[in-house]
């Protein structure tokens, strides 16, 4: 090598191309990870069941086109809070159109209660349009409640891989939890409403997924001990068949659910009679039959093991044709331009998927071990389950027995990562009726969907009840009575009244009359505020930090946005004789550990948000989000500054007629949004937050820009007053002079 100062020249010895380095390809693992399906490889799976991931820019999700993952009218739920896992679940209770309308009609006093939380983010669902919700009330009341954290449901940053690498038993676990909880907090409002009356008192869950069960103990001593109780979910048990000496037995999924209805085994129980434990014979059986059949599939490897015996031993014994692969639907996704020669891994481009000997069929129909039917049969204790579509099933002629036909609604499922990218899933495919429809798209219609936080997609009942236990894996099935909704009474009114403006009472010990900065809205025996306007602003305080990656070009990369909680609500009368006296300013107390108060651009200090040393109106979230509601549902036009977001956080959906945001009036098109404190300096010679933020000021600056605005545009002068907004505001680099100097 010849040295030239600090440098060093070699010669070319010409046998490879000059700047290029070959890559040293592993073509056998090339062939394994190739996105494209090949007969010796695993099978794909399709992008609309992994985890969606988004990238989240400076402009938040104000930049992301959900229409990409949802083309239907139903909304669907944001991934990017803690324990957001449950928004599949959510939505399998939503479209149980009886508990929908049920929760709906809930409304009690605790702080905390998951139907009510329920029930404002169904309302959330049904005004949405398709446009996607936040749970964020609902998780925060979720995250309260010390039977969900003693469950192992509340996943945090210390136990998230443990709980991600069990992700069945977080789903059933969950699905038994909501299910009791919910009858626990829906008895309470009746028992409440009845505690005059002698008539027995029973829950909406009661009504729908109750079932009662007879359950008798049998001792040696010829002892019995019987109990009548009621389920809300039974858990299917499967025979030994794993026997390492012998072939696995074939069963239909008719007969698991009957051994799993009618169960007879042996435990060891205390006997009074021995006044020991003894081993003993419990028999159990049902006396009535359920509305809605619930079934826990199991989560363990041997559980798992028989559903993958059954598979195999009905493809190999059916004489009509099992669905082996789920072909991917190339929705809203571009071809790679590569085709089938592509070698790519982590290719997000479709790809044509070659036909072979193993693939389906899309003219011939499939079966799956899983029916879309059951018909349940009741006598005196004793259940027998057919497949609806067997031809071979008893006629009903039989007295003194109860018949019952089920259609399978539900499948929640669990997808694994076969790729190992941490894009493990739980998804839901729900068969949505035509209630739901006719409330949403105005037409009446049967369809299966898929369900993938804010991803939803139309699919067949095949691809609903198919199985693969390579990657999804079903937990929960959902089998409803076919006569459900004529059963139950679905008929809505809206629980929240001016009453809670009349209940409105500070937590905090310091709090009182003194410190009292608003004057309360009074009502007249018929008089609401409908058409009114509200002048409204919000401040909000960090409760998790804003998870981001610099890349290796500098740039910033959000993997993760900050969770934010709304901490002070501030709402003004926009007209009449107390136009510009404010009649919320409700601080909300938390619970939970605030890491950032964000006082300079909240005013929020520590200790304002603490019951017990706190000398502002503290309240509770849900109480000032009655009253918000209340606004809303009777019509009020609120007038603000970034409504939009406000909203989004406190977790309410304004139709866009009712919301006047002075953000989108002052501003030209495909120009930059004006700050509050820059335009009120230029149209109303104000200068406002120049130490520090408050909402009232924020409220009472907004409705005033509303009036200046109304002004301008019955003048004609509109037009040249943004004009010459945006040409001052790129002189003095929008900032405000005296303020930001």
């Amino acid at each position: 090598m010849k040295m030239v100062g600090s440098i060093g020249y070699a010669p070319n010895p010409a046998n490879r191309r000059r700047n290029q380095v070959p890559y040293q390809l592993n073509q056998n693992k090339l062939l394994r990870d190739s996105p494209v399906p090949r007969e010796d490889g695993p099978e794909v799976i399709p992008a609309r069941y992994l985890k969606q991931e988004i990238k989240y820019t400076k402009m938040g999700l104000d930049e992301i086109d959900f229409n990409r993952y949802n083309r239907t009218s139903f909304s669907g739920l944001e991934a990017n809070l803690p324990n957001a896992y449950c928004n599949n679940l959510i939505q399998v209770l939503y479209f149980i159109e009886p508990l929908r309308c049920a929760l709906l009609n809930h409304l009690c006093q605790r702080e905390f209660c998951l139907a009510c939380e329920l029930g404002f983010l169904f309302h959330m669902l049904d005004t949405a349009q398709g446009l996607p919700c936040q749970a964020s009330n609902f998780l925060r009341a979720f995250r309260t409640i010390p039977e969900a954290s003693a469950h192992g449901l509340i996943i945090n940053e210390l136990n998230e891989s443990k709980k991600r690498s069990n992700l069945p038993t977080l789903v059933q676990s969950w699905t038994r939890f909501m299910l009791q909880q919910l009858h626990t907090e829906t008895l309470e409002v009746v028992e409440h409403i009845l505690e005059d009356n002698n008539s027995e008192s029973t829950s909406v869950m009661t009504q729908l997924f109750g079932a009662k069960l007879f359950s008798c103990n049998s001792c040696r001593c010829r002892s019995e001990t019987c109990q009548e109780t009621t389920t809300l979910l039974t858990q299917l048990l499967y025979p030994d068949n794993h026997m390492p000496d012998k072939a696995p037995v074939q069963y239909s999924f008719t007969d698991i659910v009957q051994r799993s209805l009618s169960v007879r085994h042996h435990i060891t129980a205390w006997c009074d009679n021995c006044s020991r434990f003894t081993s003993m014979i419990q028999t159990k059986f049902l006396k009535s039959l359920p509305d809605i059949l619930v079934l826990n599939c199991g989560d363990n490897k041997h559980e798992l093991e028989f559903w993958r015996n059954q598979f195999q031993l009905l493809s190999k014994s059916s004489d009509v044709s099992v669905m082996r692969t789920l072909p991917d639907v190339p929705i809203r996704r571009k071809h790679c331009r590569y085709g089938g020669l592509c070698k790519r891994a982590d290719c997000r481009y479709y790809h044509e998927h070659k036909s072979t000997e193993n693939d389906q069929d899309p003219t011939k129909t499939s079966i799956s071990w899983i029916p879309l039917s059951l018909k349940l049969k009741l006598k005196a204790g004793e259940v027998i389950v057919e497949d609806q579509n067997d031809n071979n099933s008893a006629s009903n002629s039989e007295e003194d027995v109860e018949v019952v036909t089920y259609d399978l609604t539900a499948v929640v499922s669990v997808i694994s990562d076969t790729q190992d990218n941490g894009r493990d899933n739980i998804v839901s495919c729900i068969k949505v009726g035509p209630t739901p429809h006719i409330r949403h798209k105005g037409c009446s219609a049967y369809q299966w969907y898929l369900f993938n936080d804010f991803s939803i997609v139309p699919i067949t009942a095949q691809e609903a009840v198919y199985l693969n236990f390579d990657w999804k894996i079903p937990c929960v099935l959902y089998f409803s009575r076919i006569d459900l909704n004529s059963r139950h009474n679905l008929q809505v009114f809206n629980p929240v009244e001016k009453q809670v403006f009349r209940e409105d009472v500070s937590l905090a010990a310091r709090s009182g009359q003194t410190h009292m900065t608003f004057t309360p809205l009074t009502f007249d025996d018929d008089s609401e505020p409908a058409g009114q306007l509200v002048a409204m602003d919000a401040e909000f305080v960090t409760l998790n930090q804003e998870e981001a990656e610099i890349r290796s070009d500098g740039t910033r990369s959000t993997i993760r946005p900050s969770q934010l909680s709304v901490a002070r609500i501030s709402c003004v009368r926009g007209d009449g004789p107390l136009e510009g006296v404010p009649f919320i300013d409700d601080y909300i107390s938390t619970q939970e550990q605030v890491v950032d108060y964000l006082t300079k651009f909240s005013g929020i200090q520590p200790g304002d948000l603490d019951a017990s040393i706190s000398s502002k109106h503290l309240t509770t979230l849900k109480a000032t989000y009655q009253k918000l509601r209340f606004l809303i549902d009777t019509g009020v036009t609120f007038v603000g500054h970034g409504l939009k977001n406000d909203f989004r956080v406190i977790n309410l959906v304004v139709p866009p007629a009712q919301v006047l945001d002075t953000v989108y009036l002052f501003q030209l098109p495909n120009k930059r949004m004006v700050s509050l404190r820059f335009l009120a300096w230029h149209f109303l010679d104000l200068k406002i937050q120049s130490e520090t933020h408050d909402s009232i000021e924020d409220a009472k600056t907004a409705l005033q820009l509303y009036k200046k605005y109304i002004e301008l545009e019955q003048s004609g002068k509109i037009k040249e007053a943004l004009k010459e907004l945006y040409e001052i505001g790129r002189q003095l680099q929008w900032k405000v002079p005296g303020i930001d100097d």
